[in-house]
C-alpha cells in the first residue's frame, strides 16, 4: 500500500469513504496472488476504485477519475464486475446479530430510541424504499426491503420486486418471512402501518391506525415512531451517500447495484463515516396490505405493549445513540 501508484491515487482522491472502500476491498476481496508485488499488481485494483467513484457520483470527466485513464466504454463492464465482487461479501457485512449479547445490546438501544422500556425486545426496524429503474416502460421502480439496527446498519436486505407491489407482499415472499429464523422468541420488529401486525411467523409490531382513539394510543404511536424511524434514517443516509444511484434511473444490474450500495453503506458506518441523510419521503400508509399474510395476528401483543407504555415510566434518553442516528 506504499507504492507510487497508491500515493498518487491518495494524493488526488479526497473522497474519504472511497479510500476506506479501497482499503477494505483490497484486504477483503484480495488482489490476484499470481501477480508479484509490483506496480502492475497494485494497478489491478484501480478498476475497483474507479467503480466506487462511479457509485459515489463522480462524473467520467472528474479530474480524479481521468487519472485512471479508463475509457468510458469500459466503465460499465468494470462496474458490473466489481459490483458482483462487492455483493459476494454481502453476508460478511450485512448479517443478523451473531450473539445473544449483540441482540440484547441492540434491543436496549431501541428502547433508548423509543424512550420507553416497553420496547426492550425490539430487534430491528423494517421498511421498503423505491429505487427508480429505466426499462421499456420508462421509469418504474423496484423495491429494496431492509431491516436496520439502532445504528443505521442494515442487518437484512432483499431487493428485486416491482415498485407496484405492496410492501407486505414483498415481505411475504422474502426469506426473512418464510424461513422464520429471526427475531428469536419474545422479540419483535418495528414497522409502519403498511404491514400487518403479526405474532407468527414474523413478529411485527405496527402503530395503531389513525384516527387514533385515546391519549394512550397516541402515546404508544409516538414512542413507536421514535424507534421505527431509524430505518427511514438509514435509507436516507444511503441515498445521500450514493445519490448518483438513487437519484437517477438505473439502466443495468439493478439488484446488484442496490445490494452493493447497502454493503458499502455498512462499511462506511463501520469506519465512522457518517453523512446527513436526505429527505426520505415518509409513507402515510394505513392499510394492512394483503390480509392473507396474517398467520397469527399480533394485535394482542400490540395491546400488551400499549398497556406497558400506559403503566411504565419512560427510560432516560440515550443521547449517544440518538446523536449517532441524527435524531436530536
Amino acid at each position: 500500500m506504499t507504492s507510487p501508484v497508491h500515493y498518487c491515487i491518495y494524493s488526488v482522491v479526497t473522497f474519504t469513504p472511497v479510500r476506506y472502500f479501497y482499503l477494505y476491498l483490497e484486504s477483503g476481496l484480495q488482489l490476484p496472488e499470481s501477480q508479484p508485488h509490483t506496480a502492475s499488481r497494485y494497478m489491478a485494483g484501480v478498476p475497483q476504485l474507479r467503480s466506487l467513484c462511479f457509485l459515489s457520483g463522480w462524473p467520467a470527466e472528474h479530474p480524479s477519475v481521468l487519472l485512471f485513464a479508463i475509457p468510458r466504454s469500459t466503465v460499465h463492464r468494470i462496474v458490473h464486475r466489481v459490483t458482483e465482487e462487492v455483493v459476494a461479501i454481502l453476508h460478511q457485512v450485512i448479517h443478523l446479530p451473531r450473539t445473544p449479547e449483540d441482540l440484547d445490546a441492540m434491543s436496549h438501544r431501541f428502547a433508548g430510541l423509543a424512550r420507553h422500556i416497553a420496547f426492550l425486545k425490539a430487534a430491528g426496524a423494517i421498511d421498503c424504499c423505491h429505487v427508480r429503474i429505466k426499462n421499456r416502460k420508462l421509469f418504474p421502480s423496484i423495491l429494496q426491503q431492509a431491516i436496520c439496527d439502532h445504528q443505521d446498519r442494515f442487518i437484512s436486505t432483499y431487493v428485486g420486486w416491482s415498485g407496484s407491489v405492496h410492501d407486505s407482499r414483498v415481505l411475504h415472499n422474502s426469506p426473512l418471512y418464510w424461513q422464520a429464523i429471526y427475531p428469536p422468541p419474545v422479540h419483535f420488529i418495528l414497522t409502519d402501518g403498511g404491514y400487518p401486525c403479526l405474532q407468527h411467523p414474523l413478529p411485527l409490531i405496527t402503530p395503531y391506525k389513525r384516527p387514533v382513539q385515546g391519549v394512550g394510543a397516541q402515546r404508544f404511536n409516538s414512542h413507536h415512531s421514535r424507534a421505527r424511524s431509524i430505518i427511514e434514517h438509514a435509507f436516507g443516509m444511503m441515498k445521500t451517500r450514493f445519490h448518483a444511484i438513487f437519484l437517477r434511473a438505473l439502466e443495468v444490474h439493478h439488484t446488484f447495484l442496490i445490494a452493493a450500495c447497502a454493503v458499502l453503506h455498512n462499511i462506511c458506518l463501520g469506519v465512522g463515516d457518517i453523512v446527513a441523510p436526505g429527505d426520505e419521503p415518509k409513507d402515510d400508509v394505513q392499510d394492512e396490505g394483503e390480509t392473507g399474510l396474517e398467520a397469527v395476528s399480533g394485535a394482542l401483543w400490540q395491546d400488551q405493549l400499549f398497556a406497558e407504555v400506559s403503566a411504565l415510566e419512560e427510560v432516560p434518553l440515550d443521547h449517544n445513540c440518538c446523536e449517532q442516528a441524527g435524531i436530536l
